[in-house]
Formats: C-alpha cells, sequence, structure tokens
C-alpha cells in the first residue's frame, strides 16, 4: 500500500506542474492526512538521498515537484532558457515589507519605503510573487496583499517562518533594519529552485 501511494503521489505532483494542497492529495487518495505528509516526507528523502533529478518541495500546507537546483544551468541551456535577471532593488524593497509586515496595502508599502510603489506592486502581482488576499473595510476599500507560493519557491523556503529573521521595528531604524532584511533576501539559501516564469522584469522601474 505504501509503494503505491507513494508512486500515486509521484504521478500526481509530476501531472500537477504546481503546488498540490495536502488536504487535496488526503482527499483524492482517501487517505488521512497525517500519512500523506509522512508519504510525502520520505519520497522528497528519497529523491534527495539518491541524487535524483527533481525533488519534492513542502510549501507551508502544499506539495510541489520541481528539478533539483543542481541541474539548473543544463536545463537552461537544453531549454535555451536565458538565466532570470536579479530582482531590481525598489523590487526588493517592496517585496521585504509585503513578506515581513503582510497582509498590507500599497498605502502601507508607501509609507515604509518613502516613495510611490504602485508600479512595483502591480509588476510583482503580475509575476505571481505577491497576490490580491481581501480589501481593508475602510474608505476606498484598499486591497491588501501577501506573498505566495511563488515567492517561496523563489527564496528557497517552504515557510515564512524560514525567512531572515526581522527586529522590531521602531522610530529611524526601521528601514535600516529592512534593509538588512533585504540583503539577506538577495542571497537565498537555494536560488534555483523554481518551477515556473519568475523573471522579473527590472526595466522601467521607478527609482
Amino acid at each position: 500500500m505504501t509503494e503505491n501511494l507513494s508512486s500515486a503521489l509521484e504521478a500526481i505532483l509530476f501531472a500537477a506542474g504546481d503546488s498540490v494542497p495536502l488536504a487535496r492529495l488526503s482527499l483524492i487518495l482517501q487517505t488521512d492526512e497525517q500519512t500523506v505528509s509522512e508519504t510525502v516526507d520520505a519520497l522528497a528523502a528519497l529523491y534527495e538521498n539518491e541524487g535524483h533529478g527533481m525533488r519534492i518541495l513542502r510549501l507551508d500546507d502544499k506539495v510541489q515537484m520541481c528539478s533539483a537546483p543542481e541541474y539548473a544551468t543544463v536545463i537552461s541551456r537544453c531549454l535555451e532558457q536565458r538565466k532570470p535577471p536579479m530582482l531590481s532593488q525598489p523590487a526588493l524593497e517592496t517585496l521585504a515589507v509585503v513578506a515581513y509586515f503582510q497582509p498590507v496595502t500599497r498605502a502601507y508599502v508607501e509609507q515604509v519605503r518613502g516613495v510611490d510603489s504602485s508600479y512595483t506592486v502591480s509588476m510583482l502581482t503580475e509575476r505571481g510573487l505577491i497576490e490580491e488576499c481581501g480589501r481593508l473595510e475602510a474608505p476606498g476599500r484598499p486591497a491588501v496583499f501577501r506573498t505566495t507560493d511563488a515567492f517561496l519557491r523563489t527564496m528557497g523556503v517552504s515557510k515564512l517562518s524560514e525567512l531572515p529573521v526581522l527586529p522590531e521595528i521602531s522610530g529611524s531604524e526601521g528601514l535600516e533594519k529592512i534593509q538588512s532584511a533585504i540583503d539577506k533576501l538577495t542571497n537565498p539559501q537555494q536560488p534555483e529552485q523554481i518551477s515556473m516564469e519568475e523573471a522579473i522584469d527590472t526595466t522601467n522601474e521607478e527609482g
């Protein structure tokens, strides 16, 4: 039964091509969530320990299959893909504010950054790194934003709690602490663990 469950999980994750909630896997496979979770962990360990070309990622309560980061270069060469450009500094600043203080409004992002962030918020939303997750019950009903699974994959973490710790922000030290967090986010542990088009267009970015 365990082998069948493991094989079924492999087949589903390969065919899905995107993250799949554990709850959905449990429902489809008619197995309790704990068993599915343990099977996922065992499969992930098998892939890594035996040096397979694929990896199983945990993204909070979701699971996804992707290529192993050490083969990113040969995959790009085979598919004739250019290496995605680095995030621009304004984009990193916006992403850091959303990541550490989510859910946030665009006005909050602009308050922290001190500049208009309309273009950056729109671009990051379009690229799937942040998403609208509701609206405030306030005049104009402003949208609030949070990070996505694509953000976790890009940063090489499984959940937000694995991000570098941001000290409590107060007074004039706030921006310096945000900048320190941004510097750490520019050096993720596994930057090649990306299985979708996360190339960020850094042209026409606000200063």
